[in-house]
């Protein structure tokens, strides 16, 4: 591998690397986003990662990062310059994205969630709406002319599980899993029933409620950890996409070539 695309997406909770050969993604990984680590722990984790997937690494690399974690974008410059010899694309104010931003302040949008959106209209080319399971979730909504439109942000699943669990006396931590039915019988069926089925609940109402406001054709693509967990039980989900964020990564950076 010659050259390649390194695309880097920093959440907050983790950060996910690609490895793009051409349109193809032919290596990923996930990590946690801690700004304690140093530039050189995270540029020697990479360098092992490679090397335990059987990649040469690169002897040129073209690498665009996404972070909504500000000392992190510090972190993970600084390892591309250092260990990847390249000059990241960071996304942000003046990267060409070809989707106009319709939001009072653009500067305010996570650049995640921008990227989501292009990504998902490539996809459909028509309205759309992105629903992102993350540490927030968060809904972004594209016009059928491909303008980002703005969204909605709620906690996500484990920020309300850990709320509920730490503000509590007696209620315990209980692993997010689907329970058997909707009427719990005992305490940790009723906590996954109201997490799991509570969020199904505010993902299929909000979209219904935007589809109101922006057409009632949108398209709604998931992405994010928790999206295997709650499609299923979506009667709005239609697709599930793990590596949206970095397919979009990889289309923002072709059109700043």
């Amino acid at each position: 591998m010659s050259s390649a695309l390194l695309a880097i997406d920093v959440g907050n909770t983790h950060a996910v690397v690609g490895v793009y050969e051409g349109d193809r993604l032919v290596r990923h990984w996930r990590m946690l986003s801690d700004p304690g680590r140093t530039s050189d722990e995270y540029g020697v984790l990479l360098w092992n990662l490679y090397r335990a997937s059987d990649l040469p690494i690169p002897k040129k690399s073209a690498i665009i990062v996404c972070s909504v974690v500000p000392p992190m974008t510090t972190i993970v410059e600084d390892l591309c310059r250092d260990y990847f010899h390249a000059e990241p694309l960071v996304v942000g104010p003046g990267v060409k994205t070809g989707m106009p931003i319709l939001y009072d302040n653009p500067k305010e949008v996570g650049a995640d969630r921008i990227v989501n959106a292009v990504a998902a209209y490539e996809r459909y080319r028509r309205g759309c709406i992105v629903v992102d399971f993350g540490t927030a979730t968060t809904f972004d909504c594209v016009s059928a002319k491909g303008e980002y439109l703005g969204g909605v942000i709620t906690p996500g699943l484990g920020i309300s599980l850990d709320a509920l669990v730490t503000r509590t006396a007696k209620l315990p931590r209980v692993e997010l899993v689907r329970p058997p039915k909707v009427v719990g019988k005992n305490t940790v069926h009723a906590i996954q029933a109201g997490i799991v089925y509570g969020y199904v609940s505010l993902v299929d109402g909000l979209v219904a409620r935007i589809r109101e406001e922006i057409g009632a054709d949108a398209r709604v693509i998931a992405t994010g950890g928790f999206a295997h967990l709650l499609a299923p039980e979506s009667t709005t989900i239609e697709a599930v996409d793990e590596f949206l964020t970095l397919e979009g990564l990889r289309l923002i950076h072709r059109r700043n070539q």
